[in-house]
Order: C-alpha cells, then structure tokens, then sequence
C-alpha cells in the first residue's frame, strides 16, 4: 500500500530497473508512461495499448514488494474506459493509478499542443475509477496550466478532490512560486513531477517538502541516464572492437547477480533437484 508520506520517488521502466530502486532503499516506484513507452522505441503519445501496460505492471509486481504508482494516460478512453482500466492495473499489481485530463491524442505535458478535456468529462472518469478501485489510491492529473492557466488548474483540483481523487498532481508548473501558491490553495496529498528538459525548473525534493508536497516523482531520470550510457557504450564498442575502456563503467556480474537474486534460484534449483 502507497503511504501517505513524503517521498522520492524514481520512475521505472522494466522489472530490473523498479527492483534496483528498491534494492537501492526506495519506498516506492514510479511506471512512467514517457519512460516506458521510450523503452518500446515509442512516443509518449498514447500509442501503447491497456494490455500493453497491465503486462509490464505484472512483471514489475512479480519481482517487487514495494509500491507501484502507474502513469495509465487518459485511461483508455472514456468513464468506461476508466472503470475498466482501473479494474486491470489494480488487479496487476498497481497501488496507485494515475488519470490525467488530457484530450487525446495525449501529448508529453511539458511540450506545446496539449488539449485539455472540459472539467466535467474528468470528473466522470475519477467518478469511474473510485468505483473501481478496490484499494489503489486514484491520482489525479491536471494539464490545464500550460492550457488555459494557473488558476483553473487550481479550480480543477478542488473538484477533483471533491469527486474522489486521494492525490493531486499539478502538471508542468512552471515556477517554484506557482507551486507554493497551488500547495496553499489545495489541502491534499500533492505529487510533483522534477522532470528534466520540461516547463519545471529544477527544484529539490527538500524544497517540495517544505511546500507541502507529499510525493516527488523523477519519472524519466534514470531512463535518461541510462540512455546515455547505453548509447556511449555501443559508440565504443563500434570503435574499438572491445569493452576494455567500458570495464570501470559496468556494474559487475556479482551486483547484477545480486539484484536479480540469482542465487536464491540457484539454491532453489538444488533444492528442487534433491527431491526427485
């Protein structure tokens, strides 16, 4: 169960990446759609499918113990959509679905081009997914700062809340003081998003803290990370036909064993073997 209480929390794209983070210490994780869509070779522009994104929280669930938070876009649809959506990813293993009130096609929500839905049709679809639910924490999201502005992403989350959402996620704020103004105005669990190269400017996680905000996610850090060092290891495996220059670089056979618990199938597989 997703608690209420201040955290960091890393997004995730795959099993490996969500079980590092809890082997690291982190309380809970993160299934970015920008993240794990880019993992697929795809734009986050709500191209992957229900199915899609049930089958990865699954084998994130398999593997961890933690809490799942899970970027599930506009919800596949419509308020029916949404019930169903809701059904599936809880049943998969999520703690914590999030709903934005984007129109699709959906966009990345600190580029230009959004659309946002008219608040009535959103409040629908929190309606449908609290019916839902059985445990999960529904997490709102709302796109309409970069939109139509501040102060009716402000009036938004009030009626959110008020159909249901337990979490309210401000979208694409462009400053810490509209963060600070937004925490004020609206009395609930509040998730910022510290992603890179958007409309947010850096800002720590001590700093939301202070403001009031209860979780704060970094959705494609490590995807961006890891990206880079992907492709830097590949250029010089082209270029030098050998991983001698990379060795200092690579987590070795003995950590990667360890994250996966190889040993404990290792044992198991003895175990298993002595009772035939």
């Amino acid at each position: 169960m997703l608690v209420k209480e201040f955290q960091i929390v890393p997004g995730v794209f795959n099993p490996f990446s969500a079980l590092l983070a809890e082997k690291v210490g982190f309380r809970s994780v993160y299934l970015s759609g920008g993240a794990y869509t880019s993992s697929l070779g795809l734009p986050d522009l709500g191209v992957i499918s229900l199915t899609e994104l049930e089958d990865v929280v699954k084998k994130i669930r398999e593997v961890t113990e933690i809490p799942i938070i899970v970027d599930a876009d506009t919800g596949f649809g419509g308020a029916l959509n949404v019930y169903r959506t809701v059904r599936v990813l809880e049943k998969a293993g999520a703690d914590a679905i999030q709903i934005e009130d984007q129109r699709m096609p959906k966009r990345c929500g600190h580029l230009e081009g959004k659309e946002v839905v008219p608040q009535e049709e959103m409040i629908q679809k929190i309606k449908a997914a609290v019916r839902a639910r059985k445990d999960a924490m529904i997490i709102a999201r709302i796109d309409s700062r970069g939109v139509i502005g501040l102060e009716d992403a402000i009036d938004r989350a009030k009626a959110y809340l008020d159909a249901g959402a337990d979490i309210i996620f401000p979208e694409a704020l462009q400053s810490k003081d509209e963060f600070e103004k937004f925490a004020k105005e609206i009395r609930s669990p509040l998730l910022a998003n510290m992603t890179e190269f958007g409309k947010t400017p850096l800002i720590t996680a001590e700093e939301f803290k202070q403001m009031g905000y209860t979780f704060v996610i970094f959705p494609v850090t490590v995807f961006r990370v890891a990206a880079r060092a992907m492709k830097e290891a590949l250029e010089t495996l082209l270029k030098e036909g050998t991983q001698k220059n990379l060795m200092d670089k690579m987590m070795t056979r003995k950590e990667q064993y360890e994250i996966i618990n190889y040993s404990f199938y290792e044992m198991l597989d003895r175990e298993l073997a002595k009772l035939l």
